[in-house]
């Protein structure tokens, strides 16, 4: 580690996704970079968020297309979960992707200094590794301390089967019900992994719809049909407000209700990370839990830089290397400002969705006259042959341009087929411009197509409206 005298250009505090993408992409552009992290590097996405949840997801799928095998032609004897060794795969997954981010930072040589880290004034942070501690100087210091599991005051949540996301990663066997506190994005990834794995699962959700402000509102009522005719209870407009023990199982008390489970998870959502580094003391703007920052991550203090998590706004990967990218060029002479416009939120639900841009309500807030445009996957040859009919393809545009303002996918492979609509509304795109796009046949993009086309009534595989 660098002594209290020597300086370097750039020290970044987190090395999760946004963290590790500025220290790399600073240095890319030739500046001295250290990054602190108190734990591994790849931050909550790769060790305990995204990257193990959806290797549990790729395996209950596949699970499901096995007990489905019979509806393709295949006669598979038997399908059943190995739990040791599917937690095993997904560790080694995990493993091998922080790996390859270690490997990626030695090779740009940025200087990995593990320890908790605070802001002890513009231009220093102060480590503390066991009992030692030292400080870093550096011209820049980008904030990336990321988020932590939101604490909301449950009487019982610390009794023995109550667990969050974390713990959910880990478990060893497979709770015979399930039961999830919180209908958003991590709840229903959740609770679709452990039904696919053969859990009874219950979701209780306070506010009207599942998936409060994570897609547009069609999309999280379909969802909510499908799940429950997969055989999930779900409730909404219901708090959970105490959790005790009954016999062998947990009683969660919700509204004039109560419900029995084997393990209860919590799922209420995350908050910034920004408690404990020292930012209060030293006069940092923020805009509640967030740090607040402008349109190139500057925060109030001079050259002291905040992304991820920490700033608020939606909590993705994807976002926090953009901001990453953005912060690595702007500590290393540029001028660039971010652009959230074309930021999807993508959610591994089964059937997955995917959304980018405004929602039907926030255009019709925004002062947009718009139009919506659709096409059912059913109608789609190769969901057909991949047995996943399920779900559809909303396009929100401008009635009269047609420029595209927000797509929602909800379907198979949702989740890799936004990039389509991410792009179209990156580039101010019009239905036009999708429909005259030749799309390959068969394949699943063929549905934007025909939802573009739609646009015009001019769908060509569905009947007109």
């Amino acid at each position: 580690m660098p002594g209290a005298s020597e300086q370097v250009d750039v020290v970044v505090l987190g090395g999760g996704p946004g963290g590790y993408v500025a220290a790399l992409c600073a240095a890319q552009r030739g500046a001295r970079v250290i990054l602190v992290e108190k734990q591994r590097v790849g931050g909550t996405c790769l060790n305990i968020g995204c990257i193990p949840t959806k290797a549990l997801t790729a395996v209950a799928e596949l699970l499901v297309y096995c007990r489905r095998a019979s509806d393709f032609g295949l006669s598979v004897t038997e399908a059943s979960v190995d739990l040791p060794a599917l937690m095993k795969y997904k560790q080694t997954t995990v493993d091998q992707l922080v790996g390859g981010v270690e490997h990626l930072l030695r090779a740009r040589r940025v200087n990995v200094v593990h320890g908790e880290a605070r802001l002890a004034r513009p231009g220093v942070l102060s480590v503390l590794d066991g009992d030692t501690s030292s400080e870093i100087h550096a011209t820049h210091i980008v904030l990336a301390p990321g988020s932590v599991t939101a604490d909301f005051p449950i009487e019982g949540r610390d009794l023995p089967g109550v667990i969050t996301s974390t713990e959910a990663l880990s478990l060893e066997t497979v709770p015979g019900r399930l039961l999830v506190v919180g209908g958003g994005v991590i709840g229903l990834e959740f609770a679709c992994i452990y039904e696919a794995l053969g859990s009874q699962v219950t979701v209780l959700e306070m506010t009207s719809a599942l998936l409060p402000g994570a897609t547009d509102e069609p999309i999280a009522k379909r969802l909510q049909s499908i799940l429950r005719r997969r055989g999930m209870t779900i409730q909404t407009d219901i708090t959970v407000h105490k959790i005790s023990r009954s016999g062998g199982a947990l009683k969660v008390h919700a509204g004039e209700s109560f419900f029995e489970a084997d393990k209860v998870l919590i799922a209420t959502g995350r908050w910034p990370n920004t408690s404990s580094i020292g930012l209060a003391e030293l006069g940092l703007q923020m805009s509640g839990r967030a740090i607040a920052v402008d349109d190139r991550m500057a925060t109030n203090l001079q050259n002291v830089w905040a992304i991820g998590d920490a700033v608020g706004g939606w909590m993705l990967a994807h976002k926090a290397m953009v901001e990453g990218r953005v912060v690595a060029e702007n500590v290393t002479g540029g001028n660039r400002h971010v652009d959230y416009r074309s930021v999807p939120n993508v959610i591994f639900t089964r059937p997955e969705i995917a959304s980018v841009g405004l929602t039907e309500a926030q255009a019709r807030a925004n002062g947009f006259n718009s139009k919506v445009s659709q096409f059912m996957f059913s109608a789609n040859p190769r969901a057909r042959i991949l047995g996943e009919t399920d779900g559809v393809v909303l396009l929100i545009c401008e009635a009269g341009s047609g420029r595209i303002l927000g797509v929602h996918l909800l379907g198979p492979h949702a989740t890799d087929l936004i990039a389509e609509g991410a792009l179209a509304v990156q580039l101010g795109a019009t239905a036009d411009d999708l429909a005259w796009t030749t799309h390959a046949h068969p394949t699943l993009p063929e549905a934007v197509l025909e939802a573009a086309l739609d646009f015009r009534d001019a769908a060509i595989h569905m009947s007109s409206r």
